[in-house]
């Protein structure tokens, strides 16, 4: 077999692949001879036809058949031999494939960048920290009793936080409009679910009464044509309730998994989760940063193989999340240069990261792995069925080894970077403003 290289733009290559007529026929001529003992064909017997006849009827298929394998198999044997990373499959085309002659084709693709990882110690990153207070703890506990409130009705005037079912009619002009009215609307006055004015006009009033106001919509509202319009209100008040907290006693606890120790033990379970959750959030903030930096210290050149494929993943991503929110129109149709800049980011950090695996020589080891599940498994009721179920699965495994790997790229970077502390809180860590908070 004979290859020669070129280098066509940029990192695209051409391999020329000449496969020698004694292996091309060769291979031809042994599958019709293999053909020739199994074809059955009117007026021969099983095994006795003519390989003349066997190569008149198949030949031509057979050739087509020998000429796509070889050119795969070549290829394979032909970028092992010249050392080449090629980047998702290669074009192929036949030059020579004539009777007697020798078997030609190019197949074109394009191969990986060479990266050189930079001097890590230029990575620069914030992380954020932060000690969980008792009132903290205070905070996450009225939260969690939130959650679980009950509502009961009362007979006095509508106040902020009441609950207010109510049928109404609004108007424009003395004519009613779309969205405008409504039974049995259940909102809690001062949550923001209803404009101000509506609030304003609800407030104070009880169950059973009827009452009438204008109300002027925000020139922000997300109804354009309702924006800085003055519409009056008719309503009548079913019911009003106020909410009530369950009381932190076992049946409250019980409901969380605290079967025993009251109250401390409560509260034990509420700091370990959000402890857990608040160094998730920092560790996330941290690895953004350092997957950014990563991208703004390197550059090279991207296979466009790579970013198409990046972009049509994007693209699938936008409109699963626009079909999350029951939209149905079709972003697929938005171009590609929408993606692309952030498709190429992507590309380049994930080409960065591949080689500080390679060069640091970095493993998903069973151990990190087996913690990483088991961490993973902790919060349900049965963990050893989570377990089971990742080590049952081979292509959630594969998530988790990449997980782990990736985690230890981040570590592997930190060590080396210039890593500044910024104090914070567990508020704003985890809402991710924490070092934006600090910037300010």
């Amino acid at each position: 077999m004979q290859i020669s290289v070129e280098t066509m733009t940029g990192l695209e290559r051409r391999l020329t692949i000449l496969v020698p007529s004694e292996t091309f026929e060769g291979q031809i001529t042994a599958r019709l001879g293999k053909a020739a003992n199994e074809v059955r064909l009117p007026g021969f017997r099983p095994g006795k036809v003519p390989m003349k006849e066997v190569r008149r009827r198949y030949g031509q298929a057979v050739r087509a058949e020998v000429a796509g394998e070889l050119m795969q198999s070549s290829f394979v044997e032909a970028v092992q031999e010249e050392d080449l990373t090629p980047v998702g499959s290669p074009n192929l085309e036949v030059v020579k494939m004539a009777p007697g002659g020798d078997f030609e084709f190019t197949a074109t693709f394009e191969v990986f960048p060479n990266i050189e990882v930079t001097d890590l110690s230029k990575v620069e990153v914030r992380k954020p920290e932060a000690e969980i207070t008792a009132e903290d703890i205070d905070d996450m506990t009225e939260r969690l009793r939130d959650q679980r409130k009950t509502w009961e009705g009362v007979e006095r005037g509508a106040e902020d936080d009441d609950q207010v079912t109510l049928d109404f009619t609004g108007y424009l002009d003395g004519e009613t409009f779309d969205g405008g009215s409504g039974e049995n609307l259940k909102f809690i006055i001062g949550s923001g679910q209803m404009i101000e004015d509506f609030d304003a006009g609800v407030r104070g009033q009880s169950a059973g009464s009827e009452s009438e106001f204008d109300a002027i919509f925000p020139e922000d509202y997300r109804a354009e044509n309702l924006r800085g319009k003055t519409a009056t209100f008719k309503i009548t008040i079913k019911l009003v309730e106020r909410a009530r907290l369950p009381a932190l006693d076992e049946e409250f606890f019980t409901a969380f998994g605290i079967e025993e120790g009251g109250l401390e033990a409560f509260r034990d379970d509420i700091l370990d989760n959000m402890q857990r959750e608040m160094d998730a959030a920092a560790r996330n903030q941290l690895k953004s940063q350092v997957m950014d930096r990563l991208g703004e210290l390197h550059d090279a050149q991207l296979p466009n193989a790579l970013v198409h494929r990046e972009i049509h993943i994007l693209k699938d991503q936008m409109s699963q999340q626009m079909r999350s929110y029951g939209s149905k129109e079709d972003d697929s149709d938005l171009p590609d240069d929408f993606f692309r800049p952030q498709a190429q980011k992507r590309v380049m950090v994930g080409l960065i990261v591949n080689r500080i695996v390679e060069t640091a020589e970095l493993i998903a080891d069973p151990d990190t792995v087996r913690e990483r599940i088991e961490a993973l498994a902790q919060p349900y009721a049965e963990p050893q069925q989570v377990i089971n179920y990742y080590y049952s699965n081979a292509d959630q495994l594969r998530q988790i080894e990449m997980t782990v790997l990736e985690d230890k790229v981040i570590d592997h970077v930190v060590a080396q970077a210039v890593v500044e502390i910024v104090p914070s809180n567990y508020a704003d860590i985890i809402a991710g403003t924490a070092i934006e908070a600090d910037a300010d």
